[in-house]
């Protein structure tokens, strides 16, 4: 990473992120191009697990096996030039945090990884339950499981980048938290916090 005030190495940080995204941007190669693909996903046990069609241009990239990156984004509160008290344009800007991950996809095809997988989506996007737990052995989900193509990640690097005007110098940082209390939108509280975590661990 280019900048390294931004990165954060913290395992449980970048597993809160994961866990608070419901997609990302899947990026591989397909037929010699850059493809990229957005899916909803669910981080579990070290590995990423989406799922779709067990067909397409997507299923074909991945094959039995495929060099991919992984990216998620959660985004933060803008910051308009004008909280820097200026009349240019070049500081505003977008804070955010976000996860790369550099890894190989793979398609699942045990049936009760398949059923993992997938129950890991429903937790993360369903977390009230209220289905039949995914068995493939119970016949509601026999069928679906053969006809639902399962797919993970399993990465090499994972790394988390945080922007949130850690490198500011501190009558900046000063001014921006004030303008963004004063503005109190809906983002603006979360984006605070993030800004005192980050500028704390950035002083350590």
């Amino acid at each position: 990473m280019r900048r390294s005030e931004f990165e954060v190495t913290d395992p449980q940080a970048i597993e809160s992120v994961l866990s608070e995204c419901e997609y990302g941007v899947l990026s591989l190669m397909s037929s010699g191009e850059p493809y990229g693909v957005a899916v909803n996903f669910a981080y579990r046990e070290g590995a990423v697990y989406f799922h779709g069609s067990r067909e397409g241009r997507k299923v074909e990239a991945i094959g039995e096996g495929a060099k991919v990156a992984f990216l998620v984004v959660k985004p933060y509160a803008y910051i308009p030039s004008y909280f820097s008290d200026t009349s240019a344009a070049y500081p505003a800007t977008q804070f955010f945090t976000s996860v790369h991950i550099s890894g190989e996809a793979l398609r699942v095809r045990d049936e009760r990884e398949k059923a993992f997988g997938l129950t890991a989506l429903m937790e993360k996007m369903q977390p009230e339950g209220k289905y039949d737990p995914i068995d493939a052995a119970n016949p509601i989900y026999t069928k679906v499981l053969e006809q639902t193509g399962v797919y993970k990640i399993v990465p090499n690097v994972m790394t988390l980048k945080v922007k949130a005007g850690q490198n500011l110098p501190k009558e900046r940082y000063d001014t921006l938290i004030k303008h963004i209390e004063e503005r109190n939108g809906i983002m603006d509280k979360e984006t605070i916090q993030l800004m005192q975590n980050a500028h704390t661990k950035e002083s350590r």
